[in-house]
């Protein structure tokens, strides 16, 4: 009726040339379409978005239904609604690293609890795509296992090596990795290219020695920037003995090269989609990599140095992680003494366990 007070005439105009549409030109749907927003902050910064949704579902099911006898005290029962977004989150986070069945039942089962957790992660982990595509099978070398003689305290030996010729990101080409032989505890240290002795001296000074004192060894490769010149006199006017592995026999400092395998799985897991931002990605794979239980200590390189174990999710906290400061030193011995025994018994059984395997090295 609105029209008729006007008199016009119609005329179609092809889509082409109908630079300016109007109103009438438009098809109007009164039906909601989905929209595809674009995401603003990079995939690396979601994690805690996930962590809270997830710890309200926690939250609301823990009113629902009381917590079972069987329960242990400390944790929290999970109900079945959860288990799979618990399981996801523990085993897919970027602060976790899409780690194996051990470590994920570890990282779950010390706060949350509910009679299947195990299996339930067994049969999540086995079927998970991407540690299907991204893990490799690890082939058995020839020659006895000779371990390298147990730390007596943290950061006293360290391992290093380089991961090289890596797709560029945001200038970096390569990862300077250092490990502590003690605790396990790793630092990634993203570089533009492989660094010459004296830059290498200089990285491990500015990020490692300046937090954890200078070290009494340091086991390396080959490579010709840890046997030049500058890098020996560096070492020995900081009163640093070198330990170089044997000529292309890398499992020689078999720590870090475990370490570099898993910060690869790391990448190639959350890097897929975005093969040049792996640089991001960096910074949540040492977390992941020092947040997790390690086989050789029974503890978390986190927990080994610090004395207490970063909590999983945010909004529970148990009162009783972080020691007082006046129990801090007497807290971290135990801990040392603790790992130490750990340690000098994971070297035992994984020498046995590969010996059984491999035949005697060929002279």
């Amino acid at each position: 009726m609105f029209f008729t007070r006007f008199v016009f005439t119609l005329s179609y105009r092809p889509g082409s040339q109908n630079a300016k549409a109007d109103a009438l030109s438009r098809l109007y749907d009164r039906e909601e379409r989905p929209m595809d927003p674009t995401p603003i902050l990079p995939a690396s910064c979601l994690v805690a978005p996930v962590v809270w949704e997830l710890d309200a579902d926690i939250e609301r099911a823990l009113r629902a239904e009381p917590t079972p006898l069987q329960c242990p005290a400390g944790r929290l029962y999970v109900l079945s609604a959860v288990h799979d977004w618990l399981i996801y989150w523990a085993h897919t986070s970027p602060s976790s690293g899409h780690t194996g069945i051990g470590r994920t039942v570890h990282c779950l089962s010390g706060k949350y609890w509910w009679p299947t957790l195990a299996k339930d992660v067994r049969v999540y982990v086995s079927s998970c795509s991407v540690c299907a595509q991204c893990k490799a099978p690890r082939p058995l070398p020839r020659g006895k296992l000779h371990p390298l003689p147990v730390p007596q305290r943290p950061w006293s030996h360290l391992s290093g090596d380089f991961l090289t010729n890596l797709s560029p990101s945001q200038g970096n080409t390569t990862i300077l990795v250092v490990v502590d032989c003690f605790s396990k505890l790793c630092h990634l240290l993203p570089l533009p290219g492989l660094p010459t002795a004296l830059q290498t001296a200089e990285a491990l000074f500015t990020h490692v020695f300046r937090h954890y004192r200078v070290p009494e060894d340091i086991v390396s490769n080959r490579g010709s920037q840890l046997t030049s010149r500058v890098w020996r006199t560096f070492m020995e006017r900081l009163g640093i003995s070198i330990s170089l592995t044997s000529g292309f026999h890398p499992e020689s400092n078999g720590q870090v090269e475990r370490v570099n395998q898993d910060v690869g799985r790391f990448l190639r897991s959350y890097c897929q989609d975005w093969t040049k931002e792996w640089a991001a990605f960096v910074p949540w794979a040492e977390m992941a990599q020092n947040s997790l239980r390690h086989s050789s200590t029974n503890l978390s390189p986190f927990q080994c140095v610090l004395g207490y174990q970063p909590v999983l999710a945010s909004w529970h906290q148990s009162q009783t992680e972080a020691p007082a400061v006046d129990d801090w030193f007497r807290c971290a011995e135990e801990t040392w003494d603790v790992a130490h025994v750990h340690l000098q018994r994971a070297v035992l059984h994984q020498k046995g366990s590969a010996d059984s395997h491999r035949s005697e090295a060929r002279v």
